[in-house]
């Protein structure tokens, strides 16, 4: 029997104010880019890049809310909530590749400075710290009803950080002409980006690999179904995520001696919401033949 239950985060996210923080960041995106190679400061293509990450958590947190609220049909019959994992995934590679860029230009620079325009590159990031405050004006009033919002919020506040390290740094330039501080600032950005991207990227393929959900233990779901009055022993046990937030559970129940498959399976089912707020599940229940030892399957 499988399990229905609805997931209110996608369909309540506000999808107006996530296109508005979208365009903000994105539009940024490009301007700081474009002011990157034409300042020639790495540290502002850095924050771009950076940047590029807010874009990206935003075009994702939509994606989820757009495929989200599409049904399943009969090829895709889990719906096309695993899109979200694979842009996800898809973002992490690209990202990943950037900032080994930013880190191998970093080093160039140290032995071969080029000329900054230091005020055109305070400038420009001083816009980008307006963008970001505006971000996060948008999405605060709903970060903690929904885990996008809360996600997206997340990514341009570090971004905001990123934003404040670019001013200190031109400011420095500006101030003293030291050009090899542009190079630290990219590469503080790059290692800012680095750690978040990697552990998107893992737990991206760990969906798809369709791995334990984070937080939950096989053997405590395991011990919790044998737990339950009337199953003798339990085997085939998969515990996996369409996508983030949507655990999923396929097992095969051995009923004890006398026991009833219905009451037996709704108790099981009962536990793994309780204790593990699992509400996708597929179980069959079987009961061993005392004449053959054959193990029949109760539908």
């Amino acid at each position: 029997m499988s399990g229905d239950h609805q997931h209110g985060d996608i369909r309540s996210t506000p999808a107006s104010r996530l296109w508005m923080a979208l365009g903000l960041t994105g539009f940024y995106f490009l301007v700081e880019l474009i002011g990157g190679f034409v300042t020639g400061s790495l540290a502002l293509i850095s924050d771009a890049m950076h940047m590029l990450t807010d874009t990206m958590a935003l075009a994702i947190a939509l994606l989820a809310i757009h495929l989200g609220r599409r049904p399943a049909d009969l090829l895709r019959t889990y719906g096309y909530a695993r899109f979200e994992i694979l842009a996800a995934a898809f973002n992490a590679l690209l990202l990943l590749g950037v900032a080994f860029y930013i880190l191998y230009e970093a080093y160039v620079r140290l032995f071969e400075p080029e000329q900054i325009a230091s005020l055109g590159m305070l400038v420009i990031a001083v816009v980008g710290l307006v963008v970001n405050l505006v971000s996060m004006r948008l999405l605060t009033s709903h970060k903690d009803e929904s885990l996008n919002v809360k996600g997206a919020y997340l990514e341009v506040w570090a971004d905001m950080l990123g934003s404040l390290g670019v001013i200190l740094g031109a400011a420095v330039i500006w101030l003293t002409g030291w050009l090899w501080v542009d190079s630290l600032v990219a590469v503080g950005i790059g290692f800012i980006i680095f750690p978040r991207t990697w552990r998107l990227l893992k737990e991206s393929l760990h969906i798809l690999l369709e791995g334990v959900p984070p937080g939950m233990v096989l053997s405590d779901v395991e011990t919790a179904i044998i737990g339950v009055p009337g199953v003798a022993s339990v085997h085939d046990l998969h515990l996996w995520a369409i996508t983030q937030g949507k655990p999923s559970l396929t097992a095969h129940a051995v009923l004890a001696n006398g026991a009833d498959p219905d009451v037996v399976r709704v108790a099981i089912e009962v536990t793994l919401q309780e204790k593990f707020e699992l509400h996708h599940t597929t179980l069959q229940m079987e009961r061993e033949s005392c004449q053959s030892g054959e193990t029949v399957t109760i539908h």
